[in-house]
């Protein structure tokens, strides 16, 4: 699952003491999604321009293969598969990371793609996930970038082997259990409270639904989330970040699982991705889920609320701060003239303001989390 994609972002910058020799065996690791980058240049006319220097959008995509050390898991049905897309936000200044999810069964529109075999698909409304099955990565980018009007700069790809060992390269995630778990499609009997997972723990935890809370896709992204949160803060652990015992193996798992476009396909392409996330305190790390209810024609499908759905896709194209909370309030504060797109919301500037008064709407507040919270408090 492409869950620990993310927390990539954080071991990825103590590379640059390393040897040539570890250097290139790791940087060779990551194999280079040509194909996607030939297929996206071949549509650049139609594609969005960035519209803030500096801001990044990297798609961050879990791949369901069954092939290789995936077979366990089922069926193998020759395409690709992916439950998880996650769009991540870095903005401009690095002062804040926004990570939104996009559920797999959103009806979208999916234009014309290539398939593996040279073939191209008709353009078709239908579920979000279908892009990634009919046309990969580069597919799944351009439904992106048409549903949201925001410029994809990078992608990043992991499969539920990368995944797991990723979390076993950390020595695994705590993660608080409100109530006990035994699911055995996914091979899953935890207690209830402080847990640490171990891969294949952690595996069946992010993946398994009908059996925890109400069942709904939107709470295992929910979940997910919060894994993510998690392994993000342990990755930033002084404990694995200055342990060249522990550093090693989590690099190594981490770049093995990634296939990434041509420009991050190095550590240094990476470094220079996310060399100042350390910077950004935990508080904005955020997580949430695009605006989304049940289709109309389909209760097991789901459609974009608006326009709330726009109001959030257009905060990320301006690199405007987004607002999240457990609970979304009716108001909330508002923002002060001094405010920059780095994600501080004026609490950065000290010193009095001596402009002109000026009036500020509300920022909207979109329900999510943030990887600074303890989901046990």
């Amino acid at each position: 699952m492409r869950i620990g994609a993310f927390g990539v972002a954080g071991v990825v910058v103590a590379a640059a003491g390393a040897g040539w020799a570890v250097y290139a065996k790791l940087s060779g690791n990551i194999t280079p999604d040509e194909a996607a980058a030939a297929e996206l240049a071949r549509y650049e006319k139609e594609r969005p321009t960035s519209l803030v220097k500096g801001a990044r959008n990297i798609l961050l995509i879990g791949s369901d293969s069954r092939q290789g050390d995936n077979a366990r898991y089922g069926r193998d049905s020759g395409t690709e598969r992916s439950d998880t897309t996650i769009l991540l936000h870095l903005s401009a200044g690095r002062g804040s990371a926004t990570a939104v999810s996009l559920p797999r069964d959103l009806m979208v529109n999916v234009p014309g793609c290539r398939r593996p075999d040279g073939s191209r698909s008709a353009p078709r409304f239908t579920m979000f996930n279908q892009a990634f099955q009919v046309g990969g990565s580069a597919c799944t980018i351009r439904t992106v970038e048409k549903l949201t009007d925001i410029r994809v700069d990078n992608h990043v790809v992991v499969d539920f082997h990368g995944f797991k060992e990723m979390v076993d390269a950390v020595d695994g995630v705590e993660v608080c259990l409100r109530e006990p778990i035994d699911d055995r499609a996914a091979k899953l009997r935890l207690p209830a409270g402080r847990v640490t997972l171990d891969g294949e723990q952690a595996l069946g935890y992010v993946r398994a639904r009908k059996t925890l809370g109400d069942g709904s896709d939107t709470e295992r992204m929910e979940r997910q989330q919060r894994f993510l949160g998690a392994l993000v803060n342990k990755v930033r652990s002084n404990d694995v970040l200055l342990n060249p015992v522990k550093l090693y193996p989590v690099l190594d798992a981490a770049t093995s699982s990634l296939t990434t476009d041509p420009d991050l396909a190095s550590l240094r392409g990476l470094y220079e991705l996310v060399r100042g996330l350390r910077d950004i305190p935990m508080k904005r790390v955020q997580f949430l889920t695009v605006p989304r209810e049940s289709y109309a024609y389909d209760a097991n499908r789901d459609q974009l609320v608006e326009p709330e759905a726009e109001r959030l896709f257009e905060r990320l194209r301006t690199d405007t701060p987004v607002v999240v909370a457990g609970k979304v309030p009716r108001g909330s504060a508002p923002l002060r003239p001094t405010d920059a797109r780095d994600g501080s919301y004026g609490d950065s500037h000290p010193g009095p303001f001596t402009g002109p008064a000026v009036t500020v709407s509300p920022p909207p507040t979109f329900r999510g989390n943030t990887a600074a919270e303890d989901t046990c408090e």
